[in-house]
């Protein structure tokens, strides 16, 4: 009996020696402790760490050798172990031997007896000191990629395998004026336009789906509340199995470049639209000294800037003398932009000319440039530009001044860079006599002027011309014409043309439709019935009209619209009485206060 109890002894001793000979081998710093907390084992590992030996470790404090930064956070926890016999874990940095510190990863765990008592703690420690060396470098990276991201011109987004937002630079956290919580949430979508939205989910999702990279352009809505046109860019980074661990994207604006394409667009349709029409005559043709006058007036002030008034009869030739002028200035690469301002119903001449971003009015689907900002750096002709409407004067005053406009339902403030050079076949003085015409914009627009004469007061060029014209048309339709009837030439000259060479390039077209031989002729019928003075009918009727007008404006003290306007006592429309008055060139200020 005893012998056996004796082996089993030797056996336990041996495993024992065993297990204590395997836990001096292993890396980690083992000890164990009393239920009491009192440390009473220490493996090899822990004695050469602290450089101590089982005598020297009797009585010793172990806290002495903890930071002091972390001595009151490891006692604490170490207390609330023993007093809930629960295991923890802390991170604490302890003295070497060498007296260097190490971070140590600790742990202790208890071993309770059959009635739940603590009999043993067992504690392990791990240097984990090149692990916390490593993190910390890492976080030294992040943090300055960081930086050099928040320096990043665009905004730079990372997105988890999920498509979940998990960082966003500081650009585009300042571009929406949101913090990072609220990028992301799901309402996120709500900084996307409206009518970009669809395209956004179904790009994000084609995305996931391919796991290729994507590129798309939509709009984002800035703090301020504009939208703003971007090329959004996102590619994924896959790990060595080849599964998307992160998403990352910029967001770089192009704004500038979209509204420059939008220019070049308008500018285009501009330029097709002008190319489309038929112009009067390819290139100045005369001889006579009162055209000669003209145009060395124009190459005199085509090398300018300045402003230009040039004043004739229709069909002689302003919008031709105009484009002469651009060809001839320094802005001649640039775009020539011509609005015919009384082609422009009253209503929509604001947006012609200065444009109006979208809602402005209704039909206004999208922002549109006006033909300032399309003639930017060029020449804007305004031909008719007495038919302006009050509205339209003062914001042309303003450009003319100022250098300035603003579209129509908005509030950024433009600069114009356009040369204006303008062309009326009104009496603008007496325009401004009757209240039609802004004399200030007067003086503004005839900083240069430029009179073309009447086609009936260089007759002596109408040969030139109707050779020229009868050379253009016949070859068009096909045809060969030897020879200009005398008789056709010399009634071609006595003609006093009221639609001046417009009307004779007319005639010429058409008699080189019907002409059947090689001569050229004219049908004298086409343009012997001259303009008559009015009868004296028309006389009295619009002498009458004239005056029931002007009494109903001194009735309403020159008020036209409204329940006691004169429109209302003469029973029609505002907008057909105002034609009327200026029609009649009935001056309605004066009556104000009658």
């Amino acid at each position: 009996m005893k012998a056996n109890e004796s082996l089993q002894n030797d056996q336990s001793t041996a495993t024992q020696d065993a297990l204590h000979r395997a836990v001096d081998t292993t890396p980690a710093i083992i000890h164990t402790a009393r239920p009491d907390g009192y440390l009473d084992y220490f493996n090899r590992g822990w004695l050469e760490f602290f450089g101590k030996s089982l005598e020297e470790v009797c009585g010793w404090r172990w806290t002495e050798s903890i930071h002091p930064d972390d001595v009151d956070g490891i006692v604490q926890k170490w207390r609330a172990a023993l007093a809930s016999g629960e295991p923890f874990e802390a991170e604490a940095r302890v003295r070497r031997a060498d007296g260097t510190y190490r971070a140590l990863l600790h742990r202790k765990a208890p071993l309770h007896d059959e009635h739940g008592n603590i009999v043993k703690w067992f504690g392990s420690s791990i240097d984990i000191e090149d692990r916390k060396r490593a993190e910390e470098k890492v976080r030294e990276q992040e943090t300055e990629l960081r930086q050099i991201l928040d320096l990043a011109p665009q905004q730079v987004f990372v997105f988890g395998p999920d498509t979940r937002l998990v960082y966003a630079n500081q650009v585009a956290l300042e571009y929406f004026g949101v913090g990072l919580e609220q990028l992301q949430a799901e309402s996120r979508i709500n900084f996307v336009h409206p009518d970009d939205r669809e395209r956004f989910l179904a790009e994000r999702e084609n995305g996931a789906f391919e796991e290729t990279p994507r590129e798309f352009e939509i709009r984002l809505l800035r703090h301020d509340g504009k939208f703003r046109w971007f090329l959004v860019r996102r590619n994924p980074l896959k790990d060595e199995q080849g599964h998307i661990t992160r998403w990352f994207g910029t967001a770089t604006d192009i704004e500038d470049r979209k509204q420059a394409e939008e220019k070049l667009r308008y500018e285009n349709a501009a330029l097709r639209e002008e190319l489309g029409k038929t112009s009067m005559f390819e290139e100045v043709i005369g001889t006579s000294s009162a055209l000669q006058m003209v145009l060395a007036r124009a190459a005199k002030v085509a090398p300018t800037d300045s402003t230009v008034l040039i004043m004739g009869e229709t069909g002689t030739g302003k919008e031709l003398i105009a484009r002469a002028i651009h060809k001839r200035s320094k802005r001649s690469e640039r775009p020539f932009i011509s609005v015919n301002c009384a082609a422009v119903p009253s209503s929509l001449i604001m947006s012609e000319l200065f444009g109006h971003e979208k809602g402005a009015f209704t039909g206004a689907v999208q922002r549109r440039l006006g033909r300032f900002e399309l003639a930017e750096g060029g020449t804007i002709f305004l031909d008719e530009v007495g038919d302006l409407p009050m509205e339209a004067q003062m914001a042309l005053l303003r450009v003319l001044q100022e250098r300035e406009f603003e579209r129509v339902g908005g509030t950024e403030v433009l600069r114009a860079d356009g040369r204006v050079i303008s062309a009326t076949n009104r009496d603008l003085q007496a325009a401004i006599a009757d209240g039609a015409f802004r004399c200030d914009l007067y003086y503004r627009l005839n900083v240069f002027p430029i009179k073309l004469p009447p086609l009936r007061e260089r007759k002596e060029d109408v040969p030139l011309l109707v050779n020229y014209f009868v050379d253009r048309y016949a070859t068009r339709a096909g045809k060969k014409i030897k020879h200009i009837q005398k008789q056709a030439l010399e009634a071609l000259r006595e003609y006093s043309w009221p639609g001046n060479v417009r009307e004779l390039q007319n005639v010429i077209e058409r008699s080189l439709i019907i002409c059947e031989t090689n001569e050229f002729t004219v049908d004298k019928s086409w343009f012997s019935n001259e303009p008559q003075p009015a009868s004296s009918v028309a006389v009295d009727q619009t002498l009458t009209e004239r005056r029931r007008i002007e009494a109903a404006l001194v009735q309403s003290n020159g008020k036209v619209s409204g329940t006691h306007g004169a429109a209302a006592t003469l029973g029609m429309p505002p907008s057909t009485l105002e034609s009327k008055i200026r029609s009649l060139r009935i001056n309605k200020f004066q009556f104000k206060g009658v």
